[in-house]
């Protein structure tokens, strides 16, 4: 039976990276979600029987958007969702405050994205079910002047905590991860403002964020794809309502 598996922000980074690994099943439907088509084609061009998958350019914030797409590619039910789309960046209060911005695409548009894939999941025949949702290590610990992201992330294990519990009776498993340093676009950015500020060269910065960590490095695209597809995977029927940390141990609870 086919596997119907959405992946926002799917154009580039953990998202690109889990799309292209689960591609590698002949049963799975990627349902890959991005604002930005040219990144959702060169998602395409590197996933497995990259025709038997969909490719939505569209804002994952948007009520409308998800009903139109959802009955115009007639999806008939989804096996998991993987809301991992966001945006990252630093904020301060006044007239140029990201808040508003930021809150909005990474707790709101997640909350968006859930909601209107839920009634899809409740439709899949299968036992069990799956919503991983992307939260990070800046739930865990506070950063300056990343009050807005820090806020978002945390809000998202709340989110995660509630709809387990909500949708635990009919076995829809809901969990959050949440990453350290990922080799992804978006942490470059955030590497390069800090060197900006502290006036490191970026090869400089790069070596002082890793020696923060106990291992000593940042992870691949690829280990969270892993790590996502086995949480979602059918013999998987016991975590729900996890905030599960993989940052290499940047933050031990």
């Amino acid at each position: 039976m086919e596997k119907y598996i959405v992946i926002t922000g799917a154009g580039s980074g953990m998202g690109q990276a889990t799309a292209v690994l689960l591609s590698e099943q002949p049963e799975n439907r990627i349902i890959c979600i991005g604002r930005q088509a040219d990144k959702l084609q060169a998602t395409k061009n590197k996933m497995h029987h990259p025709d038997q998958h969909f490719f939505w350019a569209m804002d994952m914030c948007n009520d409308a958007d998800w009903k139109s797409h959802f009955l115009k590619y007639q999806i008939p039910s989804l096996y998991a969702v993987f809301a991992n789309a966001g945006i990252g960046g630093s904020n301060a209060y006044g007239q140029e405050d990201r808040w508003e911005e930021i809150i909005h695409t990474n707790l709101t548009g997640t909350y968006v994205t859930v909601n209107n894939c839920l009634p899809l999941l409740e439709k899949n025949p299968r036992s069990h079910r799956h919503i991983i949702i992307t939260s990070s290590c800046l739930a865990r610990f506070g950063v300056p002047g990343y009050s807005a992201y820090c806020t978002a992330k945390t809000g998202l294990l709340g989110l995660t905590r509630s709809l387990a519990v909500e949708y635990g009776s009919k076995n829809i498993l809901i969990n959050a991860i949440c990453p350290g340093w990922v080799e992804t676009e978006m942490a470059l950015t955030s590497v390069k403002r800090l060197s900006e500020f502290t006036g490191n060269s970026l090869k400089r910065e790069l070596e002082i964020q890793k020696s923060l960590v106990p291992l000593n490095r940042f992870s691949a695209p690829e280990e969270i794809a892993q790590f996502v597809a086995f949480l979602i995977s059918e013999n998987q029927k016991s975590i729900t309502g996890q905030a599960l940390d993989i940052n290499n141990g940047s933050y031990m609870s």
